[in-house]
């Protein structure tokens, strides 16, 4: 089968597309046939070595194929796995293999993708929406806040805007160029503003007032920025990732002097499989009511991951990127 492989940690350009032998599925698994394969922000820093910052997460064997996040129809089952899931459309997560034509997963971790969403929605809820429910519960935004999602038309942000709209709050997106923006309208936002254009926090303060509530996967000087817009005594943040590659430029001094509070999300999912479940089910149990609707944006060849990756690095996509075998 064809997999991309890096041989060494880098820049987009180590992904290569290289044969490989066919997976065998063992006791407890199956062999999903792909038909759409994920991209993370985790595989994207642990392509290019940043996610040695993170102690939780192992380094990964070389050669390695990323992937953490598959769609697809069960071709094949191990031992003591019901052989009637042959043939059955299924999303699931696995520790890498995902950029390929064929991946193993437990069978456990295989679950079966309702029929009111196709393979593509059902990925970017499986990863994403888990992520967006899980910050979302952390943040708790309540009606008549005023909340700020960061990198609001990317995969989880924009399913952070729907998930703040629907709990009542007044919702401020910031993203990057006028496409992104208005996808952010589509989707519910309030108040739309670029984060690249001078003066965006003080636009943000002059036509809502101050943040309770802010959503953070950005980093560097746009998250001290977005800080400074947090309310004295009752803001609250909840930071998920650094896609700045610099983390928030505030330190625990200014957290005191100013009353604010400040959570992180993301470890606990992988150490808490049930937490994680947990997220998920709300996840799609919201995408099939159609409360919570993903935005699947770039759908890319598997021989273009590498492309996918410096896209998603430079920030030119919105939504879920997709690889398709």
């Amino acid at each position: 089968m064809k997999a991309i492989r890096f041989h060494e940690q880098g820049g987009p350009e180590v992904l290569k597309l290289e044969e490989v032998p066919d997976p065998t599925p063992g006791t407890g698994e199956v062999l999903v046939r792909v038909s759409a394969a994920g991209i993370s922000y985790a595989e994207v820093q642990m392509r290019s070595g940043a996610m040695g910052a993170h102690p939780w997460f192992p380094a990964p064997p070389l050669p390695f194929t990323p992937g953490f996040e598959v769609a697809g129809t069960v071709a094949a089952v191990g031992a003591d796995v019901d052989a009637s899931l042959v043939g059955t459309r299924v999303v699931g997560g696995i520790a890498g293999g995902g950029y390929a034509e064929l991946a193993v997963l437990p069978a456990a971790a295989a679950l079966p993708v309702p029929d009111a969403l196709d393979d593509h929605e059902a990925l970017a809820l499986f990863g994403q929406g888990t992520t967006a429910v899980g910050v979302t519960e952390t943040g708790a935004p309540q009606a008549g806040e005023v909340v700020l999602v960061l990198a609001a038309a990317g995969g989880v942000g924009g399913l952070l805007v729907q998930l703040a709209k629907r709990a009542g709050a007044t919702v401020v997106a910031a993203a990057r160029g006028e496409q992104k923006l208005a996808l952010t309208k589509q989707l519910g936002a309030d108040l739309a503003v670029d984060y690249t254009e001078t003066g965006w926090a003080e636009k943000v303060q002059a036509e809502v007032g101050q943040v309770h509530l802010l959503f953070d996967p950005v980093g560097g000087e746009i998250s001290q920025a977005a800080f400074g817009l947090l309310a004295i005594g009752v803001g609250r943040a909840v930071v998920f990732g650094s896609a700045s590659a610099q983390l928030p430029a505030v330190t625990p001094v200014d957290f005191l002097a100013r009353g604010l509070r400040v959570s992180g999300f993301g470890p606990r999912v992988f150490v808490e499989p049930a937490y994680g479940a947990r997220l998920r089910a709300e996840a799609f149990r919201l995408g099939v009511e159609g409360a919570l609707k993903p935005v699947v944006g770039e759908v890319l060849p598997l021989s273009s991951a590498a492309a996918a990756h410096e896209l998603f690095e430079k920030r030119g996509t919105t939504g879920k990127i997709v690889l398709v075998p």
